[in-house]
């Protein structure tokens, strides 16, 4: 399987001339889409035709960003705006016959969507524990502040997804609960200790397996002061690999997100040396994503076979 190491985003609701010519002649390895490229189902189930036919495969991976709440790419169609993880953890928290029935009618209105349109990678769900307190990003984008609904709504969420054949993607590996910053926008740097970190945080990501992890641009002091996760090989290799143990295919989070403190080429190169498998880019940025189509790699050996596998997984 001759792919780039790459995931990108795409600008609008058709393929321009240009984003086909590059499918075809760089072959990323995926596309990501967001609700900039949404108008409605059937303009979205014919964009989705588009690619796959550009790259000439039935089941190239198509991602799309659908936590629910905030995170809703899918409004156009249904609106999830209401239906955050942690309107879902509360539920779970107060009354669990009811959060049973509620999430399955949320995720069977949300899987016969991406069903129908042939979306196949969903990036969720988001194990981050919530931190207590008013200096949390991460917010209602988590099920909870207690771990243990956390593993449980997440254990959930992941079944639920491979049940219907849609890759699920945890995230934000090994945990971004502990941050007070948006790494949109600036650099998240975590003091806890790796005690404290292991017991709650990674455990989480250790007990929820998945096909895809997305990495956390965050510095976590404990184990290596200067590089955030995604530029760390002490973590993804020593941590996420060996400790937490996951086995799949680890995705970048989006590299032209401020926390990573390089120009695109760099973070991009950084990223695949210290061990992701895939890079993510998601503004649509053709020009960018020419550059990048430069320098980014093959896939290596080891991301082709959990490729297959997960062709082998859809069936």
């Amino acid at each position: 399987m001759i792919r780039k190491a790459i995931i990108f985003g795409i600008r609008g609701t058709t393929l321009t001339t240009e984003e086909r010519h590059l499918l075809k002649t760089e072959m990323p390895w995926g596309i990501i889409l967001f609700s900039r490229n949404i108008k409605n189902l059937f303009q979205l189930k014919y964009l989705i035709k588009d690619i796959r036919e550009s790259i000439k495969d039935k089941n190239y991976p198509i991602l799309i960003d659908q936590e629910g709440g905030r995170v809703s790419r899918l409004n156009k169609i249904i609106d999830f705006s209401l239906f955050s993880q942690g309107f879902f953890g509360n539920v779970y928290k107060n009354n669990n016959k009811f959060f049973q029935r509620s999430y399955k009618i949320y995720t069977d209105a949300l899987f016969n969507i991406l069903k129908d349109v042939g979306i196949n990678i969903n990036t969720v769900p988001v194990l981050d524990v919530r931190k207590n307190g008013p200096l949390n990003f991460i917010k209602d984008r988590s099920f909870s502040h207690d771990p243990y609904i956390v593993t449980k709504i997440g254990k959930l969420c992941i079944d639920l997804h491979q049940k219907n054949k849609i890759g699920a993607v945890t995230k934000h590996i090994p945990g971004h609960g502990e941050t007070s910053i948006d790494s949109h926008f600036s650099t998240p740097i975590v003091n806890t200790s790796k005690k404290k970190l292991l017991k709650k945080d990674f455990k989480i990501f250790k007990d929820c397996k998945s096909i895809f992890t997305m990495t956390a641009h965050v510095i976590y002091k404990s184990y290596d002061s200067k590089n955030v996760c995604t530029h760390s090989k002490i973590i993804i290799n020593n941590l996420i690999r060996k400790k937490i143990k996951f086995k799949g295919i680890i995705i970048s989070d989006d590299i032209s997100m401020k926390a990573l403190k390089f120009n695109l080429i760099k973070n991009a190169v950084k990223a695949l040396e210290a061990g992701c498998n895939l890079i993510l880019h998601c503004n649509g940025n053709i020009k960018e994503m020419r550059v990048l189509s430069k320098v980014i790699p093959k896939i290596d050996k080891f991301t082709q076979k959990k490729t297959s596998h997960f062709y082998k997984f859809l069936g």
